[in-house]
This record gives C-alpha cells, sequence and structure tokens, in this order.
C-alpha cells in the first residue's frame, strides 16, 4: 500500500478524512493544515460531485501531502481504474452497492481500495468482512443516497464488531460532527473519522472551524472532553 494509506490506516493514531472536496482551495487548505486524508466524490448525482476533468486541475499538486481518495459509486470500473494509474488518486472508495466479483478484481490488481457499508442494524456488520479491502468504512445505511446524510450509525455495534478482532482496518463515518468525534473515537476504537457534513457549511463547501475542531479531537485521540 502506498506510505501515506499506510499511515492513514495505522492503529497506532487515530486520523481525519474531509469527504466531498469540490475546489482546489479547500482542498490545499486542507493539506496545509495536516488532514491526513481528502475524499472526491466522482460520482455524478453527489451534492458534492467533483468532475474528473475538475479534479486533475489540482490533484497533482497535493501528492504526497495529503492522501488523496477517489470515492465511487456504482462505477464503470474503467474510471477508478485511470485515475489510478494517472497517478490522481492513491486509493479509491467504493461507496455504493460494488459486489464481491467487482472488488476481488481490483484486489487481484493490487489496486488499493476501501470499501464502504451501510449499517443499518448490528447484523449488517459481519458481511463485510468478504470484501478483500485495505479497509472498511462504515456509514449510514442510505438507499439511494450512499453517504453524506449526517446520521449516525451503532457505535457500540461497531465497537462489539472490532472487538470480535480479524477486521481490516475500520474507518467510521455518519454524522460525525466536531461536538461528538472524540465520543465517536472512543466508543468504537476505530482508526479514522470520515466525515462530510459535518464539516461544511453547505454541501461541498468546507467550514475550516469545524475542520479545525475535527482535527483537534482526532489529534488528541478522542481524549478530550465534549
Amino acid at each position: 500500500m502506498p506510505a501515506l494509506l499506510n499511515s492513514f490506516l495505522s492503529p497506532a493514531t487515530p486520523t481525519l478524512k474531509i469527504c466531498g472536496i469540490t475546489t482546489a482551495s479547500d482542498a490545499e487548505r486542507l493539506a496545509e493544515l495536516g488532514v491526513d486524508a481528502l475524499g472526491i466524490n466522482f460520482w455524478d448525482q453527489s451534492k458534492r460531485y467533483c468532475p474528473p476533468q475538475t479534479a486533475s486541475e489540482f490533484l497533482p499538486a497535493l501528492a504526497n501531502r495529503i492522501l488523496r481518495v477517489g470515492v465511487f459509486v456504482n462505477a464503470d470500473p474503467s474510471l477508478p481504474r485511470q485515475l489510478l494509474a494517472d497517478g490522481l488518486v492513491d486509493v479509491v472508495q467504493f461507496h455504493g452497492d460494488e459486489d464481491l466479483p467487482y472488488c476481488q478484481a481490483f484486489a487481484e490488481a493490487q489496486l488499493p481500495f476501501i470499501k464502504a457499508v451501510g449499517v443499518a442494524e448490528e447484523s449488517d456488520l459481519p458481511s463485510a468482512l468478504r470484501y478483500p479491502a485495505c479497509a472498511l468504512l462504515l456509514d449510514a445505511h442510505a438507499p439511494g443516497l450512499y453517504g453524506g446524510t449526517g446520521q449516525t450509525i451503532d457505535w457500540t455495534a461497531v465497537a462489539r464488531f472490532l472487538a470480535g478482532g480479524a477486521t481490516p482496518p475500520v474507518i467510521l463515518a455518519g454524522g460525525i460532527t466536531p461536538e461528538n468525534a472524540s465520543a465517536a473515537l472512543r466508543s468504537t476504537g476505530a482508526c479514522a473519522l470520515d466525515v462530510a457534513s459535518g464539516a461544511e457549511s453547505s454541501p461541498g463547501t468546507k467550514d475550516f472551524a469545524k475542520v479545525r475542531a475535527l482535527l483537534a479531537a482526532v489529534r488528541n485521540g478522542g481524549n478530550n472532553a465534549d
């Protein structure tokens, strides 16, 4: 795996991904602040959609400064493969209904990917282990929306899932804000937080006061009071 991805997924220190970046200026500010990862949404039905051509204008300058995650929903696999090959993204995130054969093809080609799983109830979690992913991203179950809803999932269920052992690194998403980020880390033991709506003033526009507060909570390892 790329070095930045290894660092992002390390269990030693919690990390932060800010998702739904749509502008070069927001991407640059995240890198300057030391945020660990950013997500670019290449699903054209998202409120946070960033066209590949637009992203290609600013992603190259961020290489080796911040982990660049390309987010896809039921995409033709040629698109994530091409963006990886072009060096525009470091890892891809499948946030739709991608099935096991779809994911296995990337694993067999040694292409790094994160698989997002919508969690409606605790029984949804064990099936996530079938994906040969670098990491699992656990998000709220939102049929047709595929994330960014601001809804939380059952953190105690996530904690039990992780306590069972033999899981890949787990990234927690869904309804995370500056106010609950510390509790999210403490409650679950996830290696990273993924935040979209909780770091925004409006969809696709980041609020950097919120970003700084989220980063402070993560850097403190979830130990600061909420």
